[in-house]
């Protein structure tokens, strides 16, 4: 069972969040707060394992919401969701500690994916996001995301791209296919896909075919 703290400081979408997790099957929802003191006071109490926080949290911002959670109880992780675009805080609030970031425009079936996917210890982001944090604003250039690849992820992820098979990727490269399997998998989480078709689109995002 997954247990949820939810922090907002609008009724109406804490009461909707929380019917959207508890109708899902495996989720419990510990707790809902306002502030940011209620926060931290029901961590302590709930020992939630996912906690989704709203950017605009009274008393303190999210960020910093973010920063002390990390320090104070680095085992709990964080799903910031907000009003606010994807593309401003998407990022800033991961490299401040989250596993992910949900906007309030999002389709409500992400909610249940995100928490799910980060209470496994995974990121979060939607496809869509990744599609256009794939590119740099000024210049519409890839982002060199494959820097984070292998040098032989990099050719197994050209080779299914390309449309073989992975019995046609091991021979080429000289692997067998259970290990292309893992390559596979690997590339998956590292770009944040769950599904062939979006591996596809991200390889053809960075320009690998």
């Amino acid at each position: 069972m997954i247990k949820v703290l939810i922090a907002d400081n609008h009724p109406i979408i804490r009461m909707g969040v929380k019917n959207v997790l508890e109708t899902a099957t495996g989720f419990k929802v510990v707790g809902d707060v306002s502030t940011t003191t209620e926060l931290f006071e029901k961590i302590d109490k709930a020992a939630p394992d996912v906690v989704m926080l709203e950017m605009d949290i009274p008393e303190i911002n999210g960020i910093a919401t973010l920063r002390r959670m990390k320090k104070e109880y680095p085992d709990v992780k964080v799903l910031m969701y907000s009003g606010q675009s994807e593309d401003v805080y998407a990022l800033s609030t991961i490299r401040a500690g989250a596993f992910g970031y949900l906007s309030k425009s999002s389709d409500i079936d992400y909610i249940i994916s995100a928490v799910r996917k980060i209470s496994e210890g995974n990121m979060f982001i939607t496809n869509e996001l990744a599609q256009r944090l794939a590119f740099d604003e000024g210049t519409q250039k890839p982002r060199r995301f494959f820097r984070k690849l292998s040098t032989r992820e990099v050719e197994v992820l050209k080779l299914l791209a390309s449309g073989k098979r992975n019995k046609d990727v091991a021979e080429s490269l000289d692997l067998n296919e259970k290990t292309v399997s893992t390559y596979k998998a690997r590339l998956m989480k590292k770009l944040n896909v769950d599904n062939m078709i979006d591996l596809f689109q991200q390889a053809k995002a960075l320009e690998l075919y």
